[in-house]
């Protein structure tokens, strides 16, 4: 029997410095869903880790996006561009920054903080708020709620995980067996910790969450940021 999910690993240099982002594939009876999508730029790096496994990434019928960061959405524009019949998805409180309707968080907080960033970081800054100017907002074809039920990766369902953006949502096999936590949750130290908590939108909803999805015991967390941590 085909296993219902699959965890890819996007590999991505930054000077002399290596980045792992693990999407996941999600298998349906009419479906083949991606979670998140990876830095613009990324269909190579997609369609080399699809064939890896045998696949061909034009076999997409959805992309569900856990949230607004570029590092999630970054390739969903060039994507649909690609593959036009790909329909993406996302929450109702990220959708509206996803599609460029309202500005997006990141960038709000990137260039709030600024100013108060040492002499030596502002370059940096500077360089982060262009980076995130140039992702490209993308139609939301379709807004999952909390409870949503579809028959991906084997039967799942949404869970709304705000905090580190406020219509941030995980995926949760029904029988348990998984837990897709996007930046709920990431790895850190052989345990789950709350992502980044210092750039976290609302850090104490941040922490609720990550409680929610432990509370879960799932025997399998797959974190866009450190990959599988099984209990």
């Amino acid at each position: 029997m085909k296993k219902p999910y699959l965890v890819l690993d996007f590999l991505y240099r930054f000077g002399g410095v290596e980045q792992h982002l693990f999407p996941v594939v999600l298998f349906g009876k009419n479906d083949v869903v991606l979670v998140d999508c990876g830095y613009p730029g990324s269909l190579g790096i997609l369609d080399a880790e699809m064939r890896r496994f045998g696949l061909k990434p034009e076999s997409i019928t959805k992309l569900l996006l856990t949230h607004q960061d570029d590092d999630h959405v970054g390739a969903a524009a060039e994507l649909k561009e690609t593959y036009p019949n790909i329909q993406i998805i996302a929450s109702e409180g990220e959708t509206p920054f996803i599609s460029g309707e309202r500005k997006n968080l990141r960038l709000q907080q990137a260039e709030e903080i600024q100013a108060s960033l040492p002499e030596n970081q502002k370059e940096f800054g500077l360089q982060f708020c262009e980076r995130l100017k140039k992702v490209r907002p993308v139609w939301v074809d379709d807004v999952i709620s909390h409870g949503d039920v579809f028959d991906w990766g084997g039967g799942c369902e949404i869970v709304e995980t705000p905090g580190h953006t406020p219509g941030h949502i995980s995926i949760r096999a029904s029988n348990n067996d998984f837990l897709i936590t996007g930046d709920a949750a990431v790895i850190e130290n052989h345990a789950l910790a709350v992502a980044n908590p210092e750039f976290c939108l609302d850090l104490i909803t941040a922490q609720t969450s990550l409680d929610k999805l432990l509370a879960f015991h799932c025997p399998c967390y797959v974190c866009y940021h450190g990959g599988v941590w099984r209990e």
